[in-house]
């Protein structure tokens, strides 16, 4: 019990990174148990078939969740593996200049986008056309999140295990030239899917820098589907007495009220322009903040 305690107060103070790899875990993990459990009553079927991203466009008529439910699931350990380590350090880079809702965004949009880049070159390139496939897998969600941190600050130094600093364009670059070569192998839907995860962040950064935040109205979706789920508090009826002599008084902040004030426009102000933004009496402040 203390492990599931555990997990579930990370799963709380965790940011949207450390969420969408507990998502993945357990959409990973659950499928599986109950596919043991169901076995052992001689119940067999393939769960892949309803979750998967399927390249015929009519089949989204009867499973029209799986334009973003492929993004959460996974064909094996080392592509879970391999997928949320890319995702956990992708993301707290892009956590650096962005916030919280952008990523999630970005993720859920890059994978509906990568999906649908998916489905149309199955349409358009001969060599597709007469295929049937089914696309699993966060690689293209991932994709938009690194090409869009990549795209917005292409000159960040990255530490990298037995290399040293590298630039992270230079490791945009490396993912970008392994699909387009990989194009030819036989997960050709994958690759293309990646390729279709990537244009999405590099669009999502190029248009941030004219000024368009191109998730913005998903995460308005996402603050409006939050708020369906809330449970409403019910406030007692009170009766207010006025005073009618007293008239045009200030109330004035509470200490601790305008101390969190300040730490949340501090905040933002990271999360828009990043840490290095802040002025020397902002970041004396947030350091003090820190340890009371």
């Amino acid at each position: 019990m203390s492990i599931l305690k555990d997990l579930k107060q990370n799963y709380t103070l965790g940011g949207a990174t450390e969420k969408l790899i507990y998502w993945n875990v357990a959409f990973f993990v659950i499928p599986y148990v109950l596919l043991g459990v169901l076995s052992l009553f001689d119940i067999r079927f393939s769960f892949t078939e309803y979750i998967s991203l399927s390249s015929n466009p009519a089949d989204l008529l009867w499973k029209p969740w799986s334009i973003i439910s492929y993004a959460f699931f996974h064909s094996g350990f080392i592509h879970i593996l391999f997928n949320l380590i890319i995702l956990y350090f992708v993301g707290r880079l892009f956590l650096t200049y962005f916030t919280q809702k952008q990523l999630l965004s970005l993720y859920l949009l890059g994978a509906i986008f990568a999906g649908i880049i998916y489905i149309i070159s199955y349409l358009l390139f001969p060599a597709l056309i007469q295929q049937r496939a089914q696309l699993i897998g966060a690689s293209g969600a991932v994709m938009a999140v690194m090409f869009g941190i990549a795209t917005f600050n292409p000159h960040m130094q990255v530490r990298l295990l037995l290399i040293g600093f590298v630039k992270l364009w230079h490791i945009a670059l490396f993912y970008l030239i392994v699909d387009l070569i990989s194009l030819s192998a036989a997960n050709t839907g994958g690759h293309i899917a990646h390729l279709g995860g990537a244009l999405f962040g590099y669009l999502f950064s190029s248009q941030l820098k004219n000024g368009t935040d191109i998730t913005k109205w998903f995460s308005g979706f996402l603050d409006y589907i939050v708020t369906l789920f809330q449970p409403r508090k019910s406030t007692p009826f009170k009766k207010v007495h006025t005073n009618t002599k007293q008239k045009n008084v200030e109330v004035k902040p509470k200490p601790k009220e305008k101390t969190q004030q300040q730490i949340d426009e501090i905040l933002d102000k990271i999360s828009k322009s990043g840490y290095d933004s802040l002025t020397k009496e902002e970041k004396e402040f947030l350091f003090k903040a820190g340890k009371e």
